[in-house]
């Protein structure tokens, strides 16, 4: 794996016309948001709060998945029944946006680089993106709901591939677990790391703002910065 840093030859990089991002853990910190609302189906059920190791499952899981982690199986279908009953607005003041984020998203769009997003939120995603000031950056954006299975099922980024018309070695995706690293590699795009040294990437990206001084010194006929 290569970690990306300041130095002179960044020309690997030009051969990328669009980007997709996962939501959780790269665009937004959420990892508060989720513990809180999948803490709200523990107590539902009379249960302790989360361990450690749920949070952790949680936050990188679809909402089916960890469902069946935290409650007992014959509690599935009611809890499946209480997600209606869970604003997940009040969920939304426990979300922060990623230092840097905004800033690289401009660039890359006045660049005319394309940008999506595959995610395995359900029907949370938009909300969140107006919550955190990032609505309008990307399309298409795949979540549980208009893909054919939650990651790491490739469809989401084959979908994404198809309305771009571009192949696979010309996008890369950006995650930070397991999940987006096997979907990456299910759909046969280059993946990059973002601040997780552990997976298997191509390239580890430690911030935001490394990775969008790389992207301009290799297109610096690209646009000025936002």
């Amino acid at each position: 794996m290569v970690v990306l840093d300041l130095s002179p030859d960044v020309s690997a990089l030009r051969r990328y016309k669009g980007f997709i991002f996962d939501c959780d853990g790269v665009l937004i910190d959420s990892l508060r948001a989720n513990v809180v609302y999948y803490n709200k189906y523990r107590t539902r059920f009379g249960l302790p709060p989360m361990t450690p190791e749920d949070e952790q499952y949680t936050h990188i899981q679809n909402v089916y998945d960890s469902l069946r982690r935290i409650v007992p199986a014959e509690h599935y279908e009611e809890a499946l029944a209480f997600r209606s009953q869970i604003d997940y607005r009040d969920m939304l003041p426990f979300l922060t946006r990623e230092p840097g984020i905004r800033r690289l998203l401009g660039w890359l769009k006045e660049s005319d680089f394309l940008l999506a997003v595959d995610t395995n939120r359900m029907d949370t995603v938009h909300l969140v993106f107006e919550a955190v000031d990032l609505r309008g950056y990307f399309d298409p954006v795949m979540t549980v709901a208009n893909t054919a299975a939650p990651k790491p099922d490739p469809d989401g980024v084959r979908q994404i591939l198809e309305a771009w018309g571009l192949g696979p070695a010309d996008v890369a995706f950006l995650g930070d677990s397991s999940v987006d690293e096997h979907t990456a590699k299910n759909a046969g795009v280059d993946f990059w790391s973002f601040k997780n040294p552990d997976l298997d990437a191509a390239l580890l990206v430690p911030d935001f703002p490394t990775l969008l001084d790389a992207l301009r010194r290799a297109w610096p006929e690209r646009a000025a910065m936002p």
